[in-house]
């Protein structure tokens, strides 16, 4: 089993309320991340977002209405991960998720992608990777002042699956510059809608309409809109023949990985590269598994055989393994302090997440003293799975959270070997 650490870099208020500055909070992840540098997690996973979360909450259709704070402060991926490969020896570092839509979007992501991994390989001898999760963004506002909003009425009926269609359009163009092509727009993913990206009848009926309405409304045939069965929709991105720079840089140091569950995207964007992908804590065991079994089909041949650890596990980790307590108490302030953490998250999310995942997301937490920690692991994961530990989670308190951390890695996983031995 192999261990990384999410860092998500969170300016929300603690359970006092008390919110750090910035500066703060970024000299946490830096202590943060020196101490999983010598503890030996795998991987750093950075969470990365864009503009205020506090302000979004006043435009007409804002995406997370309760949400206090701001929802993270990385807002360039890049910069920070080559100031933390600077920092650190071993670890290396990972986005979790970088959108391709926001902040100039795919092709400008390229080139700061393909800028960033070149300085970070000048060195012949640099071996560490830079693992590079993408997808269309944490929340929906943080794409929309770059033109990822609705052009039509056919396209405000159509939006919940027309933005993952112009995901895979931004998937096509990121990936594909990066492999070095030189490509228009001519030849990128084309956009055609029918029944099948639609979860009823109902809304696919809205989609016909509305496309009926939009360009075909001198028809005399009213009924014309049921015979639709394919909607072309334009593109979003549209240019001439380009290739981004630099071009001489060790692709080797990269990692892709895509941040959906939705099968078509994960075999589309491997007809280009490999691309691994990520599993969230609110993730059922069915779509695991039902994930790992169509990876291992299209999985990209460039990438080798498919494995477990490919998709990494993330999981809230609450551990207490605090001097001074016993186990037993050790055992009641943990489930004190997730249920603490939890309730806040939640009540932050309200009306924009399925309840039941809510509960999911509860069951996959790791609540516990040492060894109820290690036992948890053992029975909720596979023994070649990859686990992407949170322990930042609406917790402030630095030190505690180091002190989290040292136990983990010196602890529970010596006790999760010891338990898995047992089992061979």
């Amino acid at each position: 089993m192999e261990y990384d650490i999410f860092f998500s870099i969170s300016q929300t208020p603690n359970q006092y309320g008390v919110i750090p500055s910035e500066a703060q909070m970024m000299n946490n992840y830096f202590q943060q991340l020196q101490v999983a540098d010598n503890l030996g997690f795998g991987v750093a996973w950075l969470a990365q977002a864009h503009l205020s979360t506090k302000v979004q909450k006043k435009n007409r259709k804002p995406v997370v209405p309760h949400w206090q704070g701001e929802v993270g402060l990385c807002t360039d991926f890049p910069l920070l991960a080559l100031d933390s490969f600077r920092r650190t020896q071993n670890i290396e570092i990972g986005s979790a998720v970088i959108s391709t839509l926001a902040n100039g979007g795919p092709i400008a992501l390229a080139e700061r992608i393909a800028n960033t991994v070149q300085l970070h390989g000048l060195d012949p001898e640099e071996k560490r990777k830079l693992h590079l999760g993408f997808s269309a963004g944490r929340f929906e506002f943080m794409a929309r002042p770059y033109g990822i909003v609705p052009r039509n009425r056919v396209e405000e009926a159509a939006w919940p699956a027309l933005r993952g269609q112009i995901f895979l359009e931004s998937c096509d163009i990121f990936l594909r510059l990066l492999n070095g092509e030189t490509i228009s727009s001519e030849d990128t993913y084309e956009t055609v809608l029918s029944r099948g990206n639609f979860r009823s009848d109902e809304d696919w009926a809205a989609v016909q309409e509305a496309y009926f309405k939009e360009y075909h409304s001198d028809h005399e045939d009213t009924d014309f809109c049921i015979d639709i069965t394919e909607i072309p929709i334009p593109k979003r991105y549209v240019f001439e023949d380009l290739k981004i720079v630099p071009c001489e840089w060790r692709r080797e140091l990269i990692e892709f990985v895509a941040g959906t569950h939705d099968p078509v995207a994960q075999e589309f964007v491997n007809k280009i590269l490999p691309v691994k992908v990520f599993n969230l804590s609110i993730t059922s065991e069915e779509i695991i598994d039902a994930t790992h079994a169509r990876m291992k089909k299209c999985y990209h041949q460039n990438g080798g055989e498919w494995q477990r650890r490919d998709m990494p596990r993330t999981t809230f980790v609450f551990l207490n393994a605090e001097q001074g307590l016993t186990s037993e108490e050790q055992s009641k302030v943990a489930q004190l302090e997730a249920d603490l953490a939890l309730s806040s998250y939640w009540k932050a999310l309200e009306g924009t997440i399925d309840p039941k995942k809510v509960e999911k997301a509860v069951d996959n937490a790791l609540i516990g003293n040492v060894e109820e920690v290690a036992e948890q692991i053992v029975a909720r994961f596979h023994p070649d799975d990859r686990i992407m530990a949170w322990f930042d989670f609406f917790n402030h308190d630095s030190d505690r959270i180091c002190r989290n951390m040292i136990a983990f890695m010196n602890e529970v996983t010596p006790r999760v070997d010891e338990l898995l031995g047992k089992l061979v």
